[in-house]
């Protein structure tokens, strides 16, 4: 029997378990108390139960059975030790009373305690039972002697009755208030807290607190069974709700795990299995190969066959009997509910004991944690999750956790839609290497789950399941590609959202089914999640970002346009390619390259013939305000001569590299001559390590930015290059791994790292190389980073940006780039991109043209490929795909002020930069399907033209509001689908105010703009109004935020009045020497600039009829001072005014 675990002064007694409380203890006992507070019957059958086996026994064990034969009253009991007749008398007082000094619990605390010495400890709790063969006065007497030994007088008599009645009536000290029974029956009666206190007889046979420590389950009064259920609602009130169980389902003895689980009879099984009527309430209960109706049964499931594709024949029934309630403990800010194995699951190494820890992290965000309750299982150390809470004052949810049911449920309050169901729903499965959790959802709309090729709307109208575990693989649908992203995002029919987030680094496989319904499974580690109430889908992006912390704040360098192709062949070549598309006026700041700079594929290393003068051509970039950026694979040579190569000695002197089984470093292949070893970046030195590593290569090659690539980790050997790899010993197959296993393409499972094996840490390889290479960055530059990664987890967004992979030059895969652009917004990575133009294959003019049409505004915009493709930079392409390329990178650089202030909202707040239309109005379900097109921010829409051949898209424009063309001022559209040409790709929603920079004529870079004056663009709403707000820097300070070195101004157009404040100002910008503004349907007659009249050579101003444009311009406006500008308008309209 498990036992209570309070800290002592002194070695107890076996039965020394019990702390007997005061009534005010048991109220108003904090919620972090080390110790629980029991009913008076677990007392008594817990005494009970140490008794007996002190007891002789005969072979029988009738000891035992003489004392569990007795009744009293009919009074039923029930422990983990299991049903018995309660071998006391039904108390005639209130179990609880206020502890003394001398005495461990008063006369009325319904236990009657041994005196002890003044030495002995206050911890030791002995307790004795009222005996069955003494009268009642005898015991009074008893209880009298041990009181006051020796001072036994009618007075003290009289006084103790007093005392009796003024505890009764409610007036001791204020002990025993009408409050305080109130208070107490509420406890006991949640269904009915109106009623008036009755006598304390009710107490005894109804109080059953939450036993943490497992020494009880349930309570039977009069035979029946009653079900405890926990709830926790907006007001903080703690309730008990008692309500029948449906079907009373056999459990085993808590105490006796070798004890036979009971089957439920065939014909229990078949009416539970009847229940299930729609197959799409189906979740599948053999999900390994060769199911059949034998094994089927075994595992207490139903088998029925069906003709609905993908719905299993082997199902769960309702209330799958896998584990059973023991105990629930609440408390402010959670709910911790214990569950003990009931029946085997058919996987090896079941939990025993299953805790399932919920925690009210704040208002709107949950943490649900389901563990191991006997033995300590792996989580990962990232992503650093928050420690502290948010308030409690404005809840979203309650949590509820039923007795009768194994699992929880989460309901949103404004509506009391279930949002999160798993009670009694599929199987909970909890094993050494197979764990499962199945809940249904409120509706068939999700987004996320990734990485991997698919729409951006998974619909759950048809089943399908998917792998997560990073895996070197080209872009293609059904099979799982290079990051781990568990969490999405549930869109309802009313606009109304949540998120889910899993925190699990082992291969992870997510079950979709029409219920709508989702399963999870994994192969290891714990269920860790974390749910997110929004209600709107910016509200949960938000409080993702609360929980994972909000994106790393870009350099302003790396919004611009970046050049890249594997295997240039030679410097010379960099050379020219990057020379040619500058003077070709197209917009460019970095120039990047593949492993072919190195010498022989091997990391901080450049091949000093093709190379040779790689040094100074950085230095040339530098010297034109560019910046370079260089691969960097995770994986070091390890056959290079012994001393020749440093980062293999270094790395075995400071003992950093993945092991073998036997303590070796780990040895695969990846581009490296011979072989390869992995830095193990979970090591205490690895960090150090790496830095020194890229610290003495930037000496040699002062790069700006890190590509880090093939991070999977990625292997050309399944395994290891020398041995074998261990059994992976699977009970459960991921759905998609390669033919080789978990180790297809990568490292052997059992390899070890500092933090274990690599079968749980395979996943967050690359959050570990991302984290040391960007604290290496920020050491050696001192200056903001810039990180591209390809394999990601949650929590990559503070470190690194991403992009798709070695996507295909192909139609196909340049609609699919906005799919992948859109989940990773909401999965927090802002920083993302595809290859423009595709990597693997030959391209296109016209592919490439409307690529780089729709790549000019991804967040991170690079043109790259692959060694074995044509050229595909914008010159090599010709002068169609040169023209396309300029107008769209240029009006990319005239909008980086509106770039950079997303980045920097994402930064702060978890703002998205690209964003789904649906952001703009949830409740329109038509956006919930759109991934043609994306928004930039709350004002841009991106439509661009995906399909060969077409010369006009099909764009849909959200809202009542109207939008405008970008390119020419004019009104594009108030709402609904229209068609738009490359010209009108871009729009202005009405209601925001864009900061410009106009690049110069010819060579443009980030550099160059950032001098430039502001220009600002206003696009009134229905109403007239327009805001933004504008945030500027250095652009590269790592400090800014510390030291305060930013300025934020904000903008405002209300109908004719055009106004600019300050907010914060510590960084001098460019001055203002245009603002314009949108939709102005009435001739303009004048305007004033700060109450001056607006006229050469300070101001002046201009307005067309036929664009409805007011261009105020010839300003030279400093944002350090408020700007005013005023116009009145004429009643006319002519076609044309200037003035």
């Amino acid at each position: 029997m498990p036992k209570i675990q309070n800290k002592t002064e002194k070695p107890r007694e076996p039965d020394d378990d019990y702390e007997v409380v005061s009534f005010e203890e048991y109220c108003d006992k904090p919620a972090d108390a080390k110790s629980d507070l029991l009913s008076l019957n677990d007392n008594i059958n817990y005494r009970i139960y140490y008794e007996s086996l002190k007891m002789p026994k005969d072979g029988s064990g009738s000891a035992v059975e003489e004392i569990y034969d007795r009744e009293i009253e009919g009074q039923k009991e029930t422990s983990l030790n299991g049903q018995k007749d309660a071998p006391y008398t039904k108390l005639p007082f209130a179990p609880f009373g206020k502890s003394g000094n001398k005495f461990r619990a008063s006369l009325f605390s319904g236990i009657i305690p041994k005196p002890r010495s003044d030495g002995e400890s206050s911890r030791e709790l002995r307790y004795q039972r009222f005996s069955q063969r003494r009268s009642s006065l005898q015991r009074f007497w008893e209880q009298i002697k041990s009181i006051c030994p020796g001072m036994l007088g009618v007075g003290l008599v009289c006084v103790l009755c007093v005392a009796v009645w003024l505890v009764v009536g409610g007036a001791l000290g204020g002990a025993w208030t009408e409050d305080k029974y109130r208070k107490l029956w509420e406890r006991v009666h949640p269904e009915n807290t109106e009623k008036p206190m009755t006598y304390y007889e009710m107490i005894v046979p109804e109080i059953h607190y939450h036993d943490h420590n497992n020494l009880s389950t349930k309570n039977k009064v009069n035979g029946s069974e009653t079900a405890k259920k926990a709830t926790f609602d907006s007001d903080e009130k703690y309730q008990r709700q008692m309500r029948p169980k449906p079907i009373q389902v056999p459990t085993k003895d808590d105490h006796d795990t070798g004890a036979k689980y009971l089957e439920r009879t065939p014909e229990m099984l078949q009416k539970m299995c009847a229940q299930v009527t729609d197959d799409n309430m189906r979740f599948d209960c053999f999900p390994q190969d060769g199911s059949n109706e034998e094994d089927c049964l075994k595992r207490g499931c139903c088998w029925k066959l069906t003709s609905v594709p993908g719905a299993p024949y082997c199902f769960y029934p309702p209330q799958y009997d896998s584990y059973t309630f023991l105990n629930m403990t609440e408390r402010k800010r959670g709910i911790t509910a214990y569950y003990t194995l009931n029946r085997p699951s058919g996987y090896p190494g079941d939990f025993q004991q299953v805790c399932l820890d919920i925690m009210f992290v704040s208002g709107d965000i949950i943490q649900i944690k389901i563990t191991d309750a006997q033995n300590k299982r792996f989580e990962p150390s990232y992503p650093e999750l928050p420690m502290g809470y948010g308030s409690l004052k404005k809840m979203t949810y309650k949590v509820i956790v039923d007795s009768s049911s194994i699992g929880f449920k989460v309901v949103r309050l404004s509506d009391n839609v279930t949002l999160f169901n798993t009670q009694n729903i599929g199987g909970l499965i909890l094993s050494d290497k197979f764990l499962q959790l199945s809940a249904v959802l409120p509706t068939d709309t999700l987004y996320g789950l990734g990485e991997r090729r698919t729409r951006f709307k998974t619909d759950l109208k048809t089943r399908q399941t998917f792998t997560l575990f990073n895996y070197d693989q080209p872009p293609m649908e059904n099979i799982n590609l290079y990051g781990t992203q568990p969490f999405y995002m549930a869109l309802e029919p009313s606009g109304k959202s949540h998120g889910m987030l899993l925190i699990n680094s082992n291969a992870i496989d997510i079950v979709l089914q029409p219920t709508p319904g989702i399963t999870y499974r994994t192969i290891g580690g714990i269920l860790k999640f974390y749910m997110f109430l929004g209600p709107s889908p910016s509200d949960v992006t938000s409080q993702l970002a609360n929980v994972l912390s909000t994106p790393f704040m870009p350099p302003y360098w790396a919004l611009g346009f970046h050049l890249c192709k594997y295997n240039y062949g030679s410097l010379q070549v960099t050379r020219d390619v990057w020379k040619s598309n500058r003077d070709a006026g197209i917009p460019l700041d970095v120039q990047w390259n593949d492993l072919d700079y190195m010498k022989d594929g091997n990391d901080f290393t450049y091949d000093n013939v093709k190379f040779k003068d790689l040094p100074r051509f950085v230095k040339e970039l530098h010297g034109v305000g560019m910046h370079y950026v260089v691969l960097m694979d995770p994986g070091v040579s390890a056959a290079e001569k012994p001393g020749t190569y440093p980062p293999f000695d270094r790395g075995l002197e400071m003992d950093v590299f993945i092991k073998n089984s036997t303590g070796q470093p780990f040895v695969g292949k990846v581009w490296n001559r011979v072989s390869t070893v992995w830095p193990d970046f979970t090591h205490p030195n690895a960090s150090a390590y790496w830095t020194e590593m890229l610290s003495n290569f930037h000496k040699k090659i002062p790069f700006d930015g890190v590509w880090i690539d093939m991070n999977e980790p990625s292997n050309f050997v399944s395994g290891s290059l020398y041995g074998q790899c261990a059994p992976e010993d699977l009970p459960y197959k991921p759905h998609y791994i390669g033919k080789e296993g978990l180790r297809h393409k990568t490292l052997c499972m059992d390899a070890v790292h500092a933090a274990g094996s690599h079968y749980n840490l395979h996943n967050v390889h690359a959050i570990f190389e991302a984290a040391s290479t960007y604290y290496a960055m920020a050491a050696i530059r001192g200056t903001r980073p810039f990180i591209i990664s390809r394999a990601t987890f949650p929590w990559m967004r503070k470190f690194a940006g991403h992009w798709s992979g070695d996507v295909a030059s192909e139609w196909h895969d340049l609609r699919m780039s906005i799919p992948e652009l859109l989940s990773f917004s909401i999965f927090g990575i802002p920083m993302m991109g595809t290859d423009i133009c595709g990597f693997r294959g030959n391209t296109t003019v016209e592919l490439c043209k409307r690529w780089m049409q729709v790549g000019a505004f991804y967040p991170f915009s690079r043109n790259h490929n692959s060694d074995t493709s044509m050229p595909q930079d914008p010159v090599s392409m010709g002068p169609e795909v040169v023209a396309a390329s300029r107008t769209a990178l240029r009006m990319r650089y005239s909008l980086l002020p509106y770039y950079y202030t997303l980045f920097w909202k994402a930064h702060m707040h978890g703002d998205l930069v690209a964003r789904p239309l649906l952001f703009e109005d949830p409740s329109d379900v038509t956006t919930h399907d759109i991934d043609e097109q994306f928004m930039i921010g709350p004002y841009l829409l991106i439509s661009p033209i995906l399909w060969q051949g077409a010369t006009t898209a099909r764009a849909y424009f959200p809202g009542k509001q109207p939008w405008y063309n970008l390119a020419d001022g004019k009104l594009l559209s108030t709402g609904g689908w229209r068609n738009v040409t490359d010209g009108q790709m871009i729009a202005v929603k009405g209601g925001g105010i864009l900061t410009l920079q106009e690049p110069p004529e010819g060579v443009v870079s980030t550099s160059l703009c950032r001098s430039r004056p502001f220009q600002l663009l206003a696009a009134p709403d229905r109403a007239g109004r327009a805001s933004a707000a504008l945030y500027w820097d250095d652009g590269t300070n790592l400090s800014t935020y510390d030291e305060s070195k930013y300025s934020i101004v904000n903008f405002t157009l209300d109908k004719q009045e055009f106004k600019s404040t300050i907010q914060s100002w510590a960084y001098g910008m460019p001055p203002v020497n245009k603002v314009t503004i949108l939709g102005q349907k009435y001739s303009v007659k004048n305007v004033t600039l700060n109450q001056a009249l607006c006229k050469k050579p300070v101001c002046e101003f201009t307005y067309s009829s036929k664009t409805q444009m007011l261009v105020v311009y010839n300003l030279m406006l400093l944002l350090n001072e408020p700007i005013h500008i005023q116009w009145t308008i004429q009643d006319k309209m002519p076609k044309v005014g200037t003035k």
